[in-house]
């Protein structure tokens, strides 16, 4: 069944999808099922009902979506909201609509309410208000994770969502005005050697404390959820009918200053750090359980500093 299982990549060229497809070919895992954007508009919910009924997929992996940083979630709150809404709706009801047993959906930690528990445990979603500069993702995204719950709640499915903490990595955004704090800081600091600058200025205090993790990991719990699905692992499914939601995460945190520092030591980069309080900091700490996918038999494998070098290496050869 591993070779002949149909498995359908949304967002393959994305940072997330690119790892999934490379860790899925490395494993010979099932047959993919890829397509561009220009292929298939994944907002157009006829176009993909019917992509979904032709290629018949046994299992839909939702990597797909608009992402970004504070920025980015600041200036364009609507494209945020209306197209992540829109794809995994359309997802998930074709999911429903032709009877695919296995949908594994993409979350985020930072769809959890701002003021969360630390560290911020499955259930707590919804249970206070969104951080406001990314809200608009944030209701998109909790959107997504509800129709799952829904769909299984109404009829019987056992659709899931993943909620990673902050993911970094080779083919990530490193534009500064749509990067995540992992990537921006990579841009500004490897630069900053290039063009020999002596300060470097970050956004914020550098205070918050973020829980970080290399995207290869996250493809690793992905495959890892595939097959214990598959297999109709008892465990899993209880823990899905009660709340279709899993934390992802390294179970490692650093606050953004101690991530730039570190990103300054392995890239020999001498530059002065310059924190620029007038720019938001964001949620000031923010760290997920893990006990849920750690009591199935996962853990996350790759330190910081060998997922930077990896990054800090795939930066340098392809800007």
């Amino acid at each position: 069944m591993k070779k002949e299982l149909r498995i359908f990549i949304a967002g393959h060229n994305g940072m997330v999808g690119k790892s999934l497809v490379n860790y899925f070919t490395k494993k010979k895992f099932g047959k993919l099922i890829l397509v561009s954007r220009k292929e298939l508009n994944l907002e157009n919910f006829a176009k993909v009902n019917q992509f979904v009924k032709k290629k018949k997929p046994h299992v839909i992996i939702n990597c797909a979506g608009r992402v970004g940083g504070i920025l980015a979630n600041s200036e364009f709150p609507t494209e945020f909201l209306n197209e992540n809404i829109q794809i995994q709706t359309n997802l998930i009801k074709s999911a429903f609509n032709f009877n695919i047993k296995h949908l594994i959906n993409l979350g985020s930690s930072c769809i959890y309410p701002k003021n969360s528990k630390q560290p911020i445990k499955e259930e707590y979603l919804l249970t206070d208000s969104l951080e406001k500069t990314n809200e608009a993702y944030a209701l998109a995204k909790i959107v997504g994770v509800k129709l799952c719950e829904y769909y299984n709640k109404q009829f019987g499915k056992n659709f899931f969502t993943l909620m990673p903490c902050n993911l970094y990595g080779p083919n990530d955004n490193f534009e500064l005005r749509g990067s995540h704090f992992v990537p921006a800081l990579i841009n500004k600091i490897i630069n900053a050697k290039k063009y020999n600058k002596s300060k470097t200025e970050i956004w914020g205090t550098g205070n918050p404390k973020r829980e970080v993790m290399y995207v290869d990991d996250l493809a690793r719990a992905i495959y890892f959820l595939v097959r214990e699905k598959i297999k109709n692992n008892k465990k899993l499914l209880n823990i899905v009918k009660k709340n279709p939601l899993i934390n992802v995460g390294s179970g490692n945190e650093y606050t953004i200053k101690e991530v730039a520092l570190k990103i300054c030591k392995i890239a020999n980069v001498n530059t002065k750090l310059v924190f620029n309080k007038n720019y938001p900091d964001g949620t000031k700490r923010k760290v997920v359980d893990n006990r849920i996918i750690k009591n199935l038999g996962w853990s996350s494998k790759i330190s910081l500093d060998q997922g930077l070098l990896k990054t800090i290496n795939w930066y340098k050869n392809n800007n």
